[in-house]
């Protein structure tokens, strides 16, 4: 259901978002951010605490305004900020832990069509401009090669119109041909001959030129992505990045690891949603993949020191060590989510492995 004057939506939990992307487009509606990739279902992205880059606006939970959940014992509950608040905050980002979600009221704005400006960047300067990348832009990411000095970056901002998409050739060149097709025999001839990754890297790097093109935002926000990875990811507060990238890229120098994917890095403003990674917090995400078969064990136990150090947060849905103490220490409101857990569920019906690692038993 679509509430046009309210601003908001109702969406079963099982929704693709892609598919949501496009019922909100034919409604004139759109999520006012998104992550990159939108084969999700909604529930799922939600409650792993997926997310995209944003200025203004943070994840997908932080756009969550009531949830629909079937407890453990069996009972069907609404929350929201006015009926059942903690539940509400503690579940938005729940892992499953709290009750199986089973519809998403999500705040919603009119369509609209974000202008993207795509550019290679040397990374020390955007390092060096970063604050003025984050204000200037409603959404700035960017992409740093290993092994190599060189970023993509990518800003998005809404504009009036009129749509200028790219034209189709452009669009299968740059998306379909040389980030996916091509990007996958790259990654294949470095993991038969991983001493040419650096040498593969300064080749990626260069091969995306500049572009501008204008369209829908859901069409902007999310990509293709068929070259299959392992990935860690750690939300760190944005004050921080610079040192981290600094100390990822002196990692990545030394030479005990050749990695043939970017590192990516987006940003959100801090939210009030209990376990999410940007709670109360401006926070950086930094992303580190690793192309499927390839080693990735030591390079990403390396890189989670560093991000331990900065107090980083890692992604609920990605690679990481990290346990209940750990955990317990990086969110002001763990213990009162935890509380929440044993209201709900106290004889754990919703437990499996991970939880009991990051949660507790």
């Amino acid at each position: 259901g679509a509430d046009a004057a309210a601003g908001t939506v109702t969406v079963e939990a099982g929704m693709p978002l892609c598919d949501l992307n496009e019922a909100l487009h034919a409604r004139g509606l759109a999520l006012a951010n998104m992550g990159d990739i939108a084969v999700q279902t909604a529930a799922g992205a939600v409650q792993t605490g997926t997310h995209g880059t944003g200025r203004d606006s943070g994840g997908l939970a932080d756009q969550v305004c009531a949830m629909e959940l079937v407890l453990a014992d069996g009972s069907v509950v609404e929350c929201s900020p006015e009926r059942e608040s903690a539940l509400f905050a503690a579940a938005r980002v729940g892992l499953g832990a709290f009750g199986v979600v089973t519809a998403l009221t999500l705040r919603v704005r009119p369509a609209f069509l974000l202008r993207a400006r795509e550019e290679p960047m040397r990374l020390e300067e955007v390092l060096e401009r970063l604050p003025e990348l984050r204000a200037g832009n409603e959404h700035f990411e960017f992409f740093w090669f290993p092994h190599t000095g060189r970023t993509n970056t990518k800003r998005n901002n809404r504009v009036d119109g009129p749509a200028e998409p790219l034209s189709p050739l452009r669009a299968w060149l740059d998306d379909d041909f040389l980030s996916n097709t091509a990007f996958e025999a790259a990654n294949r001839l470095g993991r038969r001959v991983p001493a040419a990754i650096p040498a593969i890297n300064q080749v990626s790097a260069r091969a995306l030129s500049a572009r501008t093109y204008t369209d829908a935002s859901h069409r902007v926000f999310a990509s293709t992505r068929r070259v299959r990875f392992v990935e860690t990811e750690y939300a760190v507060p944005a004050e921080a990045l610079p040192e981290v990238l600094r100390e990822i890229r002196r990692i990545v120098d030394s030479g005990r690891h050749r990695i043939g994917f970017p590192i990516e890095v987006r940003f959100a403003p801090a939210d009030r949603v209990w376990l999410s990674t940007a709670y109360g917090r401006d926070t950086a995400y930094v992303a580190a993949h690793v192309y499927r078969g390839m080693p990735h064990a030591a390079y990403f136990r390396e890189l989670e020191a560093v991000f331990t150090a900065a107090q980083g947060r890692p992604h609920w849905g990605k690679l990481h060590t990290r346990g209940r103490d750990d955990l317990g220490a990086l969110y002001p409101r763990f213990t009162e989510a935890m509380a929440v857990r044993d209201r709900v569920d106290p004889g754990r019906r919703f437990a499996n492995a991970y939880l009991d690692t990051v949660l507790g038993p």
